[in-house]
């Protein structure tokens, strides 16, 4: 069975961290998520606050050498706070060094930048994310989904379908497994 790690933090985008784990369940993934603290985090919905989800364990506890990839929600709040966190930095570059899929939805790529990972690389993301993948090195475009090596970005909600099943290809579940969606 494929695991994936979902790292995320109060002001996840609700949408991002929860569409994405389900259709990773229904292809027959294990999903983890993981915070800076034990307990619950609390998405952002609709402009206020919305649903808690909870957390299995910390990031200072896990190993990307224990799962076959990694989705990072997005949501202004979260990858903001995450992105000033050496022990997620760190796992996103451990992740990467592995050539593990890493996937980012929305404002996520900050967390890809921090990581030093978006140079000559094809991205995209929410628009005002744009500027900053761009100034990072990256060749932004404005599609559904874009994957380059490892690298799987998007822009929105509207486009977790794309997104989830590019991270599915990329982890390689068998196709019997997958649900079709889009």
């Amino acid at each position: 069975m494929k695991r994936i790690l979902i790292i995320a933090t109060d002001g996840f985008e609700q949408s991002e961290l929860e569409q994405p784990k389900k259709l990773l369940e229904e292809a027959g993934a294990e999903t983890v998520v993981a915070s800076l603290e034990t307990g619950t985090i609390k998405g952002w919905e609709d402009g206020d606050w919305g649903s808690d989800v909870q957390v299995e364990t910390t990031v200072d506890k896990v190993s990307a050498d224990d799962f076959d990839g990694l989705l990072l929600p997005g949501g202004q709040i979260n990858p903001d706070v995450l992105r000033l966190n050496d022990t997620v930095i760190d796992l996103i570059k451990s992740f990467d060094k592995q050539d593990k899929p890493i996937a980012a939805i929305c404002h996520a790529p900050w967390l890809l930048i921090e990581a030093g990972l978006v140079d000559g690389k094809v991205v995209t993301a929410w628009p005002s994310v744009r500027t900053d993948l761009k100034n990072a090195g990256g060749d932004v475009i404005d599609r559904k989904v874009a994957v380059d090596g490892n690298l799987i970005t998007s822009r929105n909600p509207d486009d977790i379908p794309a997104f989830t099943e590019a991270l599915i290809d990329a982890v390689k579940i068998p196709a019997e497994n997958v649900v079709e969606h889009i």
